[in-house]
């Protein structure tokens, strides 16, 4: 099945790295016009530069720090100077930390709600009106811990369920206005994220990749960690037409990890 989105304009937060820059390589290869917004200058650039390489047209970006609050619209002027409308709006910017609840702050929490939750809140609010006159759509990528919380992970399996229930209430809004809205929860996927983490634990343990690699997958009852073009592609795929009776769906992408309902 292949995924047309020619014609199409997206938009891409937290396209520096990871996901979001996975996500932002396959909306291009599809044939859309990005625009990839991220607060690291550098990162963007070598976003934009990694997909013209693929043979896509080059992508436009937009260094912003979406945790103000007027970033948003900020973004959406620009998508909108730069191409006249907006069809697919993919939010996956947000970073929460990870650790002892009883040594988190006031501040983390403040930070991973205003960047993850809050931004997105604030883009699909600002996009709204040009997702209406394009029948758009809007993707949001959250998180297993939406579903699975864990004591280590108090702050982003908070903000991941905020975002799941906005999900929901904002596909109820999008039937009466004729805008798709969806979200996906990647599970473990191998990016600089899980990277930094599996080294953590091997300073931690004094262990091998190795070792702290298979001791995850054992306790995840998985038999590998999943790629960033896993989730690309099924970002690309429901941002398409072979996608337009999904809506309102919160879609795992997990290698079955997630065992409950």
């Amino acid at each position: 099945m292949e995924v047309e989105l020619k014609g199409k304009v997206a938009l891409v937060t937290g396209a520096s790295r990871g996901l979001g820059k996975s996500i932002a390589s396959e909306l291009a290869a599809a044939g859309a016009a990005v625009m990839l917004v991220a607060r690291d200058v550098d990162a963007l650039k070598d976003t934009a530069a990694a997909i013209a390489a693929r043979g896509a047209e080059p992508p436009t970006i937009h260094p912003s720090e979406l945790m103000a609050p007027d970033a948003a619209a900020s973004c959406i002027d620009a998508v909108i100077d730069r191409f006249g409308r907006l069809d697919i709006l993919v939010n996956c910017a947000g970073a929460t930390r990870r650790g002892d609840f009883f040594n988190l702050t006031d501040g983390d929490w403040a930070d991973g709600f205003a960047l993850k939750f809050h931004g997105a809140v604030r883009m699909c609010r600002a996009a709204w009106p040009h997702l209406i006159e394009s029948k758009g759509c809007v993707l949001n990528v959250v998180g297993v811990s939406s579903r699975t919380p864990s004591a280590d992970f108090t702050i982003g399996g908070s903000v991941n369920a905020a975002l799941m229930s906005f999900t929901k209430a904002l596909a109820e809004l999008g039937t009466l206005d004729g805008v798709r809205v969806n979200a996906v929860n990647p599970g473990y996927i191998h990016t600089e994220r899980l990277t930094h983490r599996i080294e953590t634990l091997m300073r931690e343990r004094e262990a091998s990749r190795a070792d702290i690699e298979q001791e995850l997958l054992r306790g995840y009852g998985l038999r590998r960690f999943g790629q960033p073009e896993d989730v690309a592609r099924l970002a690309a795929f429901l941002a398409s037409a072979h996608a337009s009776y999904i809506h309102g769906a919160t879609l795992d992408i997990d290698g079955g990890a997630t065992r409950g309902l």
